[in-house]
C-alpha cells in the first residue's frame, strides 16, 4: 500500500460463558478505557492539539443486543458524542477493514475500532435462523450449525476428510488456549472426548463447535505519521481483502471456499505475498466449527484442495510447525462471534510485537488474520499484518 496504516494498541476482555455482571456499556468501556490508555490517546486531544481519535467504527448486531440501532446505547462509552461513528453489522474483521480504508482515504488519521457481543443473553439458533432467507430457508428451521453440518459432510465426502482429523483441530486449539489469558476455556481434551461428545447435527458434535461466549475487543489504527508518534512498535496492515459468496447454500459447492480464495488473493496482492506457505509466519483464523480450520487452510493456499486434513495429521499447524494456526486457541477456546475477527487481529498484533507470552510463535514477522460472516463461510475478510 502506498500509504501505510498501523495498529498501535489492542485490548480484549477475558472471554467468558456469561458476563451477566456487566451491562453492554460496561463491557465496551472495559476495552475502550484500556486501549486508549495504552495508546495515550483521547477524543479531547483532537480538539485541543489536533492529535487524537478522529473517527470511531463499532461492530455490533441489533438481534444479538436485542435492541434496534444497538450502538446508540454505547455512544457515551465509545466517546462518539460530536464524533463521526460508523457501525458495521458483520464480523469484527470487517470493522478493522473499514477503519483501515478510512485512513487510506486520507479523511482520518486515528480510528478507534470496537466490537462487542453477549451470546449468553439470547438463543443462538434463533438469531442465526434470522440471518437466512425468510421465504425458502428460514421456515426450514436452519441455523448455522445445521448448515455447517451439511458443509462438513460435503467436504468430507468430496475430499476424504475424516472426523478424527476434525477432532485433532479441537485438541490442538484447546491446548493452545491454555496459554491464552483471554481464552474462555483452559482445559485440554483428547480426540476421544470430541468424538464421544453429543451429536448436534451429524457430523458436528458438541466439542466441534465454539462455546457460547461474551466479551469485547478494541483496537486503535493510525496513519504512519501519527502511528510513529504513538508507539515505537507499530504493526502495519499490509493487505486487506473481502469477498461475499452466494447466499443460498444450494448455489455453491460447500466443499470449496471460493470467496475465501478471492479475499485472500486480494490481501496477498496488496501485501506483496507470492507464496503464502512460506511468507506467512502465523495465522489467526475464524474457526467456529472444527472442520473449518482444515477447509479454510485450503482457501488460504496453505495447502492444495482436500489436503487440510494432511496438515493437521503432520502437525503442520502446531506452534513450531510449518504454519502455526490459532496459537491463541481460536474460537474453539471461546470467543464471541462478531468479536471473533477483531480478536484475531488483536492476537496477530500481539504476535508481531512479541507480546503473546506462552503462545508466542518465535520469529513471527507476518501474520494472517481472518473473519467470517454468514453461514458456511459466505463472507470472508482477510487482513495481513507485518512488522
Amino acid at each position: 500500500m502506498a500509504k501505510r496504516v498501523a495498529i498501535v494498541a489492542a485490548a480484549q476482555t477475558k472471554y467468558e460463558q456469561s458476563k451477566e455482571n456487566l451491562s453492554y456499556e460496561e463491557l465496551v468501556w472495559e476495552v475502550v478505557e484500556k486501549v486508549t490508555q495504552d495508546a495515550g490517546l483521547t477524543w479531547a486531544d483532537r480538539i485541543t492539539n489536533g492529535f487524537g481519535i478522529d473517527s470511531i467504527v463499532s461492530c455490533s448486531e441489533d438481534y444479538w443486543d436485542a435492541r434496534v440501532i444497538c450502538q446508540f446505547a454505547i455512544q457515551r462509552e465509545l466517546g462518539a458524542h460530536g464524533m463521526p461513528e460508523t457501525k458495521v453489522c458483520a464480523d469484527g474483521a470487517n470493522a478493522v477493514y473499514l477503519a483501515a480504508i478510512q485512513i487510506l482515504s486520507g479523511r482520518y488519521d486515528v480510528v478507534l475500532v470496537v466490537s462487542h457481543r453477549k451470546e449468553s443473553v439470547t438463543m443462538r439458533s434463533i438469531i442465526e435462523n434470522c440471518g437466512l432467507d425468510p421465504i425458502y430457508m428460514r421456515p426450514l428451521g436452519l441455523d448455522y450449525a445445521v448448515a455447517a453440518a451439511m458443509q462438513a459432510r460435503r467436504y468430507m465426502f468430496k475430499y476424504g476428510i475424516n472426523e478424527e482429523q476434525c477432532a485433532k483441530v479441537v485438541v490442538k486449539n484447546r491446548k493452545n488456549g491454555k496459554n491464552n489469558p483471554f481464552a474462555q476455556l483452559h482445559s485440554e481434551i483428547a480426540i476421544e472426548d470430541v468424538l464421544n461428545s453429543q451429536v448436534l447435527a451429524e457430523p458436528i458434535k458438541a466439542l466441534d463447535v465454539k462455546p457460547i461466549s461474551d466479551g469485547a475487543c478494541a483496537l486503535i489504527l493510525a496513519s504512519e505519521e501519527k502511528a510513529r508518534k504513538v508507539t515505537a512498535k507499530p504493526v502495519w496492515i499490509k493487505g486487506i481483502g473481502n469477498c461475499y459468496d452466494l447466499h443460498y447454500l444450494g448455489d455453491r459447492d460447500l466443499a470449496d471456499c471460493n470467496s475465501l480464495e478471492f479475499a485472500a488473493k486480494q490481501a496477498y496482492s496488496m501485501a506483496g505475498i507470492t507464496n503464502p506457505k512460506k511468507d506467512i509466519d502465523v495465522a489467526e483464523i475464524f474457526d467456529e466449527y472444527s472442520y473449518q480450520e482444515l477447509l479454510w487452510a485450503e482457501g488460504f493456499g496453505f495447502c492444495d484442495r482436500g489436503k487440510g486434513g494432511d496438515m493437521i495429521d503432520r502437525d503442520a499447524t502446531e506452534i513450531g510447525g510449518e504454519i502455526p494456526m490459532n496459537p491463541s486457541g481460536g474460537l474453539l477456546s471461546g470467543v464471541p462471534s462478531g468479536v471473533a475477527g477483531m480478536a484475531r487481529v488483536a492476537e496477530g498484533f500481539l504476535q508481531l510485537r512479541n507480546e503473546a507470552g506462552a503462545r508466542q510463535v518465535g520469529g513471527a514477522r507476518t501474520a494472517l488474520t481472518h473473519g467470517v460472516t454468514g453461514s458456511c463461510g459466505q463472507a470472508h475478510c482477510v487482513i495481513i499484518l507485518g512488522n
